[in-house]
């Protein structure tokens, strides 16, 4: 079989929905709102807390909810379609896993890998940003750290390790390992106290809104709101998340779809409801600092909302690292089920019924990365990774859509092709107007990943082998 044809081998739908039917090991513990409360924890962090009030500052004024809505209009074109692919083909991989169904091989595993750095360093730089709001608040109880355990060797003089960093990667590392419905209970609940807190933004501080304030509403103009939209473009994914997790589902079919839209809804209205809010009681112009939510608050003299959104902060951070490494360790265990990657990482705990292997490698890289390196240039790649895969889900629903549209799918994505033509504009938009320098830092990230699918994956793929025992038993009975 010759190259071209290893490429773009498939496997077909059929057969990752009967895969699904059958037990991989995993153990089906999740139901609707634990779904979407991955989503939300994947949703739901810096974004609200800061880029609600930089992008008001500096891009676009009160007309920043403007720019939410052009970005969530992006992102739901995405999510209807991870929607539609999750409802269809519910097996662990998300991205990875429909790109193999429907563009084949060497896409699946391009995407596979690119989403391993991706969640690998969203979860790393995350941890580092959860490092320095618990930080903060040592510094204001009087229990500083010790200079050495404040940040990564380089971030600043004396610093060497970020002991807070590596303390959260570990801990969630381990909550992930032993039992998924124990992670699942925790990250539910700590979801539940920031979507709590930031109900409390909206209630406290509608009494306070003048309307006077959102005049001038745009500004910036026209182009600071696209410009902010592009901003917060990464404010309003993680859905994708979920999606991973679909064999620990119990009803995939029905819950993956509704979680993933579920997610993304209940996100964007918190963020048109606390844009209208912050921009309404302080000028937009004094939001441009590290924490423009507290410090708003702070300014119309309610310290005491201040702490709370200060601690809800850290929990909305503990959950991104949560649904991260849970992502990145299911992409890593799909990909080396099907043989791209050695099979000894696809071994499933006998007694916690987790992926237990990749989830402690993960947790470990993510541990060593925020504890030793300062990775805010790192943190760049993680647009393009996302952005790649968004391309990948939106091209595959269409072509599937084409190819095989007698296939009963539980949610249908509508207005196909015009639903997914939005969702590859958009992200081909954002990776055009990235810094050349995480181009050339992604590209030397798909080079390894082509060495490694060319000299191992593409021989141990077990489609592949699978096809070659096939073309081997005709042969003999041909022969015969």
């Amino acid at each position: 079989m010759g190259l071209i044809h290893d490429m773009t081998r498939r496997k077909s739908v059929e057969a990752m929905q009967q895969e699904a039917g059958e037990r991989s090991g995993l153990r089906r513990v999740l139901g609707l709102w634990q779904l979407t409360a991955i989503g939300l924890g994947g949703i739901i962090g810096v974004g609200i807390f800061v880029l609600t009030g930089t992008v008001a500052a500096t891009q676009a004024g009160p007309a920043v909810v403007l720019s939410f809505l052009l970005a969530g209009i992006a992102s739901a074109a995405a999510a209807l379609c991870y929607a539609e692919f999750s409802g269809l083909i519910p097996v662990s991989g998300s991205a990875y896993t429909y790109g193999y169904a429907v563009l084949g091989e060497f896409a699946g595993w391009i995407i596979g890998w690119d989403l391993l750095l991706e969640y690998a360093l969203i979860a790393a730089v995350v941890a580092a940003g959860w490092s320095g709001y618990v930080q903060a608040l040592l510094n204001a109880a009087g229990m500083p750290l010790p200079v050495w355990a404040q940040g990564a060797y380089g971030s600043a003089p004396g610093r060497l390790f970020d002991l807070p960093a590596v303390v959260i990667s570990v801990a969630i590392t381990a909550l992930l390992a032993m039992r998924m419905q124990w992670g699942a209970r925790f990250n539910t609940l700590i979801v539940a106290i920031k979507i709590a807190a930031a109900a409390l933004i909206v209630i406290a501080g509608v009494a306070y809104v003048k309307p006077e304030r959102w005049h001038p509403f745009m500004p910036f103009g026209v182009h600071g709101v696209v410009t902010g939209a592009a901003v917060v473009f990464f404010a309003v994914f993680g859905y994708d998340m979920l999606t991973t997790a679909a064999e620990e589902s119990r009803q995939p079919q029905r819950d993956l779809p509704r979680a993933v839209l579920l997610s993304l809804g209940i996100a964007m209205v918190l963020y048109f409801a606390i844009c209208l809010v912050l921009t309404g009681i302080v000028p937009y112009t004094s939001l441009n600092n590290p924490a423009p939510v507290a410090g708003a608050f702070s300014a119309i003299g309610m310290p005491r909302v201040m702490v709370i959104i200060s601690l809800a902060s850290i929990c909305g951070i503990t959950s991104v690292i949560f649904a991260n490494l849970l992502a990145g360790a299911r992409i890593w265990f799909a990909l080396s089920r099907d043989g791209l990657l050695p099979s000894w990482f696809a071994k499933v705990h006998p007694r916690w019924h987790t992926p237990h292997r990749t989830t402690f490698l993960l947790g470990t890289v993510t541990a060593v990365a925020s504890g030793l390196f300062p990775l805010d240039e790192l943190a760049k790649l993680v647009n393009i990774g996302v952005l790649g895969a968004f391309i990948v889900i939106c091209t595959a629903v269409a072509v599937l859509r084409w190819r095989q549209p007698q296939l009963p799918r539980p949610f249908r994505t509508p207005l196909v092709p015009l639903v997914p033509l939005i969702g590859v504009g958009f992200s081909c938009w954002l990776i055009w107007g990235l810094p050349s320098i995480t181009y050339w830092r992604f590209a030397l990230w798909l080079l390894i990943g082509l060495l490694v699918y060319f000299g191992y994956g593409r021989r141990h793929s077990h489609l592949g082998q699978a096809e070659s025992r096939t073309q081997y038993a005709k042969f003999r009975t041909d022969d015969g």
